[in-house]
């Protein structure tokens, strides 16, 4: 029965549910690779807890979507990894020896679980798998990547910055997507970034990042970033958007989560008539909301926009001092203290807006439940992908 049999999908889905000791099939499939091919270990950052995760959250969600019995999602996804993965040196000999291997780290895992139903899933799958991966690579005429240089280099608060970028050509994206992005002072090290303006004709491109704790990229990126720095940019992943015929907007940003927002909101400056917008940006001090000058001008002649913004403390830490005064002119709604996903339910539902949540994951889910427990529909709401 191959991909029709689900019960056969199920047990190849349990196996990329990974142990906590890293014995699992997924360590046992990048070893193995390794050992056929070790010239594929240069393409992968000496520390591989990160890349192995994403690969076990992406199978794992995969093979539930062949269980549901949903192909179109699974296909546009793998073929985005496809044209993605050229940015790493992947080639079609790599596809070949990736299929042949992880049906063999599988097959071993699984052991006695290992029926014939069960291979014939795990041919059809891995073949599908493989085949539309490869299949987008030799399809995409564009460029494996896009190379820029910083132009500019700002550190807003104690953890945050915003760096310009000029690429040696233009990236074409849409508002609300993002890209992943190398830095060489982490070399084959990805990390996710929005964009905070609209595709530019002559390259421009700026993004907006604060650290992570414990993240090897972020930090490197606003402690270590200079001008000069020459960076790589992948082709452009996600959704995001909204419509200018569906209605009114609320859109929700924590901290750099503003980025996607931002984009969108300055891409919607080119239109005369506009749906009404209502932007709530929130960080944890005062000092944090970095932004606001620029929203403060973009609102100022743009009247169906309205920015509120919001800190969890009323005052400043000391070190604020440090860094640019963010408060901007009159005109703004007041400024309100408390979580971001309590200041926006205050105010109602929602439920009559196209809404979109940019954030860290704990921020998203928090904002995303109390908007749903205030009645907003589920289906309205948009937010990019959360890593668990």
């Amino acid at each position: 029965m191959g991909l029709d049999d689900r019960d056969a999908l199920r047990v190849l889905h349990e196996a990329f549910a990974e142990p906590p000791d890293g014995s699992g099939v997924v360590a046992q499939f990048f070893t193995r690779w390794f050992g056929t091919d070790p010239s594929v270990r240069d393409l992968f950052p000496a520390d591989l807890t990160t890349s192995r995760s994403a690969f076990a959250h992406a199978m794992s969600w995969v093979f539930g979507e062949f269980i549901a019995q949903r192909a179109q999602t699974p296909v546009s996804f793998l073929a985005q990894l496809g044209r993605d993965h050229r940015k790493y040196g992947v080639t079609q000999r790599h596809y070949v020896v990736v299929r042949q291997v992880l049906f063999a780290a599988l097959r071993d895992a699984l052991a006695d679980r290992w029926t014939t139903a069960v291979d014939d899933a795990a041919r059809e799958a891995l073949n599908l798998i493989v085949g539309v991966m490869g299949g987008a690579a030799d399809a995409e005429e564009g460029p494996a990547w896009w190379d820029g240089t910083v132009v500019e280099f700002l550190r807003v608060s104690r953890d945050l910055a915003v760096v310009r970028l000029q690429l040696d050509q233009p990236l074409p994206y849409h508002s609300g997507q993002y890209v992943k992005v190398e830095v060489p002072q982490c070399p084959r090290s990805w990390r996710y970034l929005s964009p905070s303006m609209p595709p530019d004709v002559t390259g421009a491109i700026e993004f907006h990042v604060r650290v992570v704790p414990g993240g090897l990229v972020s930090t490197a990126v606003v402690h270590e970033t200079r001008p000069g720095d020459r960076w790589r940019l992948s082709s452009p992943h996600g959704g995001l958007h909204v419509d200018r015929d569906a209605g009114d907007i609320l859109m929700v940003a924590g901290s750099t989560g503003l980025a996607p927002l931002r984009s969108i909101i300055m891409d919607l400056t080119r239109w005369a008539v506009n749906p009404r917008v209502h932007l709530f940006f929130g960080g944890r001090y005062p000092c944090e909301l970095y932004d606001l000058p620029i929203l403060w001008q973009i609102a100022a002649h743009n009247p169906w926009l309205s920015v509120t913004p919001v800190s969890e403390y009323a005052r400043d830490p000391g070190w604020a001092g440090d860094y640019p005064d963010v408060t901007p002119p009159r005109g703004l709604h007041v400024r309100q203290t408390g979580q971001l996903a309590e200041v926006v339910t205050r105010y109602g539902g929602w439920g009559d807006r196209q809404i979109l949540v940019c954030g860290g994951p704990k921020m998203t889910r928090a904002t995303v439940a109390a908007l749903i427990a205030k009645g907003a529909p589920p289906q309205r709401i948009q937010h990019d992908p959360l890593s668990e």
